[in-house]
């Protein structure tokens, strides 16, 4: 992943933000919303492009678009960086491929720990029926 190649990318556009401001809310477009098509990025791979529509195809749209929105702040520069780290930070957790995991057999030990608090539990309950039975 190359993230100069992605920044150039990338399409922003700012509207008119529902969040804090006052009257300031009414002039400003502070919201930033960024978009960044996944299947004609020429800064990925095919193999990426393929984990990032598996992986997040929750925020993925049917145009191939990634989609975020950020109006936090009152600032638009400040939104724009905000979303810009966004786009990197889930960028970065969706290309991380998981480590396989190796099957292991559980200790000699371990089982014999396991069968002994059986028969404890198994002693204590047949301790608690009737007498009779």
């Amino acid at each position: 992943m190359n993230s100069s190649a992605i920044r150039e990318e990338l399409v922003f556009q700012a509207i008119r933000s529902s969040g804090p401001g006052g009257q300031n809310v009414n002039k400003v477009s502070s919201k930033v919303e960024l978009r960044f098509n996944v299947q004609s990025s020429l800064a990925l791979s095919e193999e990426e492009k393929i984990l990032l529509l598996q992986k997040l195809k929750n925020k993925i749209s049917k145009m191939g678009e990634l989609i975020l929105v950020e109006q936090t702040d009152r600032s638009q520069l400040i939104n724009k960086q905000k979303v810009i780290a966004k786009l990197f930070s889930l960028l970065e957790k969706a290309l991380v491929k998981p480590k396989k995991r190796i099957s292991t057999k559980p200790s000699r030990s371990s089982i014999e720990r396991r069968l002994e608090s059986k028969r404890v539990q198994s002693n204590l309950k047949s301790l608690r029926k009737d007498p009779g039975e």
